[in-house]
């Protein structure tokens, strides 16, 4: 099992980036592009997280194109946002949704630690776990909705996207994984380059995507948020998990948009 601390360095070649930017997408999405011996590779995950903030932006252009074409068809502003949505989830195959409802279907129902790890491990979904993906779906919806104009709204997504993936780098740094097994402590430790990567791209492609003081009042948020996660994660798990990842995003996503939204 690799030691989080004995990660692989960031790639500097650009066979690495392409490989590492493979990876991230293998991973945060269900696009068969993953390198097939990336398993084995000792730390691969955690050196690509350096560029999960640009797979993000990917996702979320696929979820600002799907609200175009449903405002061209005429289906109005809810209608489109859930269609987004909708997007977004089926690239993702519902990753960070499964997370953030295992999330709080344990911290919910767990009375300790070890009981909270064991219920986020069973792949059964409680009243805690479905009321978390209702709230957060039904946020987002809303508040993609309340954007003055479609494309607005669909530039928002590309950069949120990228944004509310920002945060999984710094966190598996700055935090050990909650079990010794599972995909948190299978990914490794990122080294400081990739944090840093991961930080300054999701900056980046907000600052070019929507304007200057959105983009900083909105990245300070999703720190805020992917914060609160990781307290409560720390206090109440020990540690990170790829569960913790997910709810990161997705807290994450919600805090974003809703600071898009007012700043309008």
């Amino acid at each position: 099992m690799p030691d989080p601390a004995e990660s692989p360095p960031t790639s500097t070649s650009a066979a690495g980036w392409g490989r590492d930017l493979r990876i991230a997408a293998g991973f945060l999405t269900r696009l068969p592009v993953a390198p097939k011996d990336v398993a084995a590779e000792r730390g691969s995950l955690a050196r690509a997280m350096a560029l999960f903030p640009i797979i993000g932006a990917g996702i979320g252009a696929i979820g600002g194109l799907v609200l175009l074409a449903g405002f061209e068809l005429g289906f109005g502003p809810l209608a489109s946002a859930f269609l987004a949505i909708a997007a977004t989830v089926a690239i993702t195959g519902a990753l960070h949704e499964d997370g953030l409802a295992d999330v709080a279907d344990g911290l919910g129902g767990g009375s300790d630690r070890e009981a909270r790890l064991r219920i986020m491990r069973d792949s059964r979904t409680g009243a805690f776990g479905v009321l978390a993906i209702v709230f957060s779906v039904g946020l987002r919806v809303s508040l993609l909705s309340a954007f003055f104009t479609p494309g607005e709204a669909a530039l928002a997504l590309i950069a949120i996207g990228a944004l509310s993936r920002a945060p999984m780098a710094p966190m598996a740094y700055l935090m050990g994984p909650a079990r010794t097994d599972g995909l948190a402590a299978a990914a490794g430790r990122p080294d400081r380059t990739a944090v840093v990567i991961a930080k300054i791209s999701a900056l980046v492609i907000a600052l070019v995507i929507i304007d200057v003081w959105t983009a900083i009042v909105a990245a300070i948020a999703v720190a805020v948020a992917a914060g609160w996660i990781a307290i409560l994660a720390a206090r109440r798990l020990g540690g990170h998990t790829g569960d913790v990842f997910g709810a990161a995003q997705q807290v994450s996503e919600i805090a974003a948009l809703a600071t898009v939204v007012a700043m309008q």
